[in-house]
């Protein structure tokens, strides 16, 4: 039986992963903020992908990791993650209003990730190894590897902004 005290840590624990993802979401529409179009899909010399490419990933991402792998619908289309996925380079570049959709969905996505995990819908998780062999056996795992992640690639958009 849990604990009433272990219990309530464990859902500030939780509340504070949303925190960082939202603040972690924040920081990066604050640096591409005065970015023009051009210099989003510009892929500097020694890169493969550009600052649009990173942004819409990580709105994939965390649909396919916390959505996807817990047998629910995503709020993002298969054509989105077919292009953002790991693996894949933009073909193309974004319109303005694509980008305009990105950074709506980049943050209203948080809201209503963090409403879902309140609600409980995640009640089950299918495991999924990473790329960098951690391990995910739960919507908390998956959570928490998504930040890592995110973090991950605000700094390559740092890179990237310093080579536009």
């Amino acid at each position: 039986m849990i604990k009433i005290d272990t219990f309530m840590q464990y859902k500030r624990d939780m509340e504070k992963q949303f925190e960082i993802l939202k603040a972690n979401r924040l920081i990066i529409l604050k640096v591409i903020e005065n970015l023009s179009l051009e210099q989003l899909n510009k892929i500097p010399e020694g890169f493969r992908n550009n600052i649009a490419w990173n942004v819409a990933h990580l709105a994939a991402i965390q649909q396919l990791l916390c959505y996807n792998l817990s047998g629910l619908k995503m709020t993002v289309s298969k054509e989105m993650v077919e292009k953002h996925q790991k693996g894949t380079a933009p073909t193309s570049d974004i319109t303005q209003q694509e980008l305009e959709e990105i950074k709506t969905l980049f943050l209203t996505q948080v809201d209503t990730f963090k409403e879902d995990y309140n609600k409980k819908i995640f009640m089950t998780y299918n495991s999924y190894r990473t790329s960098v062999n951690v391990t995910l056996n739960s919507i908390e795992d998956a959570i928490e590897f998504n930040n890592f992640h995110e973090g991950i690639h605000l700094g390559y958009i740092l890179a990237l902004k310093n080579s536009v």
